[in-house]
């Protein structure tokens, strides 16, 4: 087992994609969704862009938004493209969900570009795991070499041994770092807890329903106690700041011990 590794296996590879529509790029609304020329709106699954405002009141841009969209533009604007699917295939906006090749070829992978570059963090859901050891490698290349968002503070590594700045970030997507202090486990849900006062201290929430993919994952969470981990997930605060992980590729583990 690697130093460095994430919760996931070779059963999410890229090879189990499915093919999906292909057209030619028409529009590119942001840094992670785009339009095709048969009216198909596409949402690039397994990454989250800097995000613009997209006439949204009060909604302020965040860091680098521009700047994505410019480099996704670049790159598929006109351009034919292929849309794999990695799990669920629509969203409730009637977004397509998908991953995207230009012309078709597998060098050409859209959310690899993004991340790569540093315009991209990886991004999943429960019903859409697939592809995400090669996200994850290349975030964590961009990031090494501070590409793009990875120089820019709104998108550090945050502490997870520090709350109160954390509270602070209440109702951000964040990617948060630290030892696990002790595992709760309750009826309804399991707790990593990172700190002794588990209403201030920040907190790791896995519904109980969620604990079965860590299961057939090989992790057991009553043994990664003391682990050094890295959580992604959105910040809430509810008896301390918290991220609510539904899935097992929201943790990387970074050294057990």
């Amino acid at each position: 087992m690697s130093i460095t590794m994430f919760f996931g296996g070779a059963a999410f590879a890229c090879e189990t994609l499915k093919p999906g529509p292909k057209g030619r790029v028409v529009e590119v609304t942001d840094g992670d969704t785009v339009i095709l020329d048969g009216g198909e709106k596409i949402r690039l699954i397994g990454m989250q862009a800097p995000k613009l405002p997209l006439g949204r009141v009060g909604f302020e841009k965040w860091p680098f938004a521009d700047e994505a969209q410019v480099f996704l533009s670049a790159y598929s604007l006109g351009k034919n493209v292929r849309i794999y699917y990695g799990g669920a295939r629509k969203d409730r906006h009637g977004r397509v969900l998908g991953h995207m090749f230009v012309d078709d070829d597998r060098e050409k992978w859209a959310q690899i570009a993004m991340i790569g570059a540093g315009l991209a963090r990886v991004y999943s859901f429960s019903d859409n795991r697939h592809c995400l050891d090669e996200l994850l490698m290349a975030e964590r290349q961009a990031r090494t070499d501070r590409k793009g968002i990875w120089a820019h503070p709104y998108y550090k590594l945050r502490d997870a041994h520090k709350p109160q700045l954390l509270e602070k970030r209440d109702g951000y997507y964040e990617l948060v770092e630290g030892r696990i202090f002790d595992v709760g486990d309750t009826t309804y849900r399991v707790y990593l807890n990172f700190g002794r006062e588990w209403k201030t201290d920040f907190t790791v929430v896995i519904d109980r329903r969620a604990v079965k993919q860590f299961t057939e994952a090989g992790i057991d969470l009553q043994k990664i106690e003391g682990a050094l981990v890295r959580v992604r997930g959105w910040i809430d605060v509810d008896d301390g700041p918290r991220i609510d992980v539904t899935h097992p590729e929201q943790i990387e583990i970074l050294a057990l011990k």
